[in-house]
């Protein structure tokens, strides 16, 4: 963890999965805005030279940064992190920015041959908990703590996922269908404050996280192919989205799974 100061001045973004892929775009995207960022991942002595880079980059900018090697659904974990950031804020609601891009979940069948090679209770509570439910309590740490700044945003990463069927992606489906459930509950409960919550659907974009997902490079090609802009969306894409989803003309759009695709999704 980087050293924290006293006293920490300016706006902050929070970035969960701030490490790689969506999340270290709009980290680095988002410092350029003049946000200071705080940033959560989840990385192994193996990947840190990547996390580095990150956070060298967020640097260059003239921003703050604060990045937390801590899991981020893991309830201990994050009061631990809620608390420090409450601290360095100096319990001022100085965040802005709320971006869930968390990536971890299992990619199994729900029926298989082999019972073992189905999905189990405990995969499937745990990408639930993981990719959709860890919005919720995210935002409630920094509700409750009084971090939420008002005119702020919440954003989510959802995919085209949250719609369509492929094969052992239903955990992650159920996970995303959720993720919006939860993003559309925020929005209304959170219009008071001055505070909108919004889904991001990006296109197919080529991150860690896809190229987990079996059959990975047939849906990057099926992309490439329907898309109007016939290429794939980039992290920037979705990043130079979001940045301009924060600026003041746009806080009457809460509620919303927005497409950043190019079109791809609309195209049969």
């Amino acid at each position: 963890m980087e050293r924290m100061k006293e006293t920490a001045g300016g706006k902050w973004a929070l970035v969960l999965g701030a490490s790689s892929g969506f999340g270290a775009a709009c980290s680095v995207a988002l410092a350029k805005g003049g946000f200071n960022i705080f940033g959560v991942h989840l990385d192994r002595k193996s990947t840190m030279d990547q996390v580095e880079k990150v956070i060298e980059s967020v640097k260059s900018t003239g921003r703050e940064v604060v990045f937390f090697n801590k899991n981020a659904a893991d309830e201990e974990a994050r009061n631990a992190v809620l608390d420090e950031m409450h601290k360095a804020l100096n319990g001022e609601p100085g965040v802005a920015v709320l971006l869930h891009s968390l990536a971890f979940g299992t990619l199994r069948p729900y029926l298989a041959e082999k019972t073992a090679d189905s999905v189990s209770k405990a995969q499937l509570e745990m990408t639930m908990d993981v990719m959709a439910n860890s919005l919720v309590y995210w935002a409630q740490g920094l509700f409750n703590r009084r971090l939420l700044a008002r005119g702020g945003r919440i954003f989510a990463m959802t995919s085209a996922g949250d719609e369509r069927v492929w094969a052992t992606y239903g955990p992650v489906s159920a996970a995303k269908a959720a993720l919006e459930a939860h993003i559309r509950q925020l929005s209304v409960e959170l219009a008071p404050h001055g505070v909108t919550a919004n889904a991001i659907r990006a296109g197919v974009t080529d991150t860690p996280a896809l190229r987990k997902i079996p059959g990975n490079d047939r849906m990057i090609e099926m992309a490439r192919s329907k898309n109007p802009y016939r290429r794939l969306t980039t992290t920037e894409d979705v990043a130079g989205a979001i940045v301009n989803l924060c600026s003041e003309g746009c806080g009457w759009i809460t509620g919303n799974v927005i497409n950043v695709d190019g079109g791809e999704f609309i195209v049969d």
